[in-house]
């Protein structure tokens, strides 16, 4: 196991270089004038020029210079410096105020894809052809065909400004009921793909000689379900929720622009419109170990679940 997750650790250290040199030469590589890319819209002063030159080392210039500048951002992002904005504010205190908010509205939403899809999974994947099967699969069906660009306005106009339920923008600082709405849209789309996951899984497992040697054996259904088939059930499902959760702590930049929460996607959105390179590459680069972290640890819990798998 040591080795495989030293394997893995190295593995991650080529996907992050790899992925940050992506995203920097995307917003600044690809620009005839860099210092107007940095500026985005905005006219630029021969005084800002002259900072921006200097602050960004643009002086040197071609190839050898682009891959100067980029070694040079690594080497401060490595000493946790993630740089300024375009707008002057420290990239890092940027983040610091956006994750606990988007931490709230992922955890939300990964609570529902949890309680609501992996639940009504077991139960559809045992009752299987029943009216609570079909149901289920017509449902989630519905749901995967709705883009978020449509359910989340959707949701938001039903439920926060005609019937009032819930608020239909969470604000500057929003409170748990606030990120409620936004936190089961955004949750919407994982529960039901780890609804038909989790159906699909039980129902297979459910068929394994190993359950009708159990039952051969005396074991009670209950025991069978929780026990042996739930257990090997799960190790999809784990998969898809650990890569999903990464996807969420993105903040999902449409769901946060929606709902106005100012939490991570909502600021990766800002920096895209704006063409706030340093904000951008910052942001992405932190998503990226989230990402990376996410699928180690996730690779890591299939030994948890099922003894079998050996890493070698």
């Amino acid at each position: 196991m040591f080795r495989y997750i030293l394997r893995r650790l190295l593995q991650m250290v080529l996907a992050f270089f790899g992925t940050t040199l992506i995203v920097y030469a995307l917003m600044f590589a690809g620009q005839g004038d860099p210092i107007q890319a940095l500026a985005g819209e905005r006219p630029v002063t021969e005084a800002q020029r002259a900072y921006l030159t200097e602050k960004y080392h643009l002086d040197a210039t071609g190839v050898g210079g682009f891959f100067y500048r980029y070694f040079d951002y690594v080497r401060s992002l490595l000493q946790g410096d993630l740089g300024q904005s375009l707008t002057g504010r420290q990239i890092g205190d940027i983040l610091q105020a956006a994750w606990p908010v988007t931490l709230k509205l992922a955890l939300i939403a990964l609570a529902v894809a949890i309680i609501f899809g992996v639940t009504a999974g077991v139960v559809a994947g045992i009752r299987r052809a029943s009216i609570f099967d079909n149901s289920t699969l017509v449902l989630t069906l519905l749901v995967l065909g709705i883009p978020t660009i449509v359910l989340a306005p959707l949701a938001q106009y039903l439920l926060g400004v005609k019937w009032q339920l819930f608020p239909p923008t969470a604000g500057s600082q929003p409170t748990f009921y606030a990120l409620l709405l936004p936190g089961i849209v955004l949750g919407s789309l994982s529960l039901a793909t780890a609804l038909r996951l989790t159906r699909t899984s039980v129902a297979e497992n459910l068929r394994a000689d190993y359950v009708r040697t159990a039952r051969s054996k005396g074991l009670v259904k209950r025991r069978i379900v929780t026990v042996h088939v739930l257990r090997n059930s799960l190790i999809p499902v784990v998969t898809f929720l650990g890569v999903e959760l990464g996807n969420l702590m993105s903040g999902a930049i449409i769901t946060e622009g929606v709902f106005n929460i100012p939490g991570v996607g909502f600021n990766l959105f800002r920096g895209i419109r704006t063409e706030d390179g340093p904000l951008v590459v910052g942001i992405v680069s932190v998503l990226v170990v989230v990402y990376l972290v996410s699928n180690l640890v996730v690779d890591v819990l299939y030994a948890v679940l099922d003894p079998r798998i050996r890493y070698e």
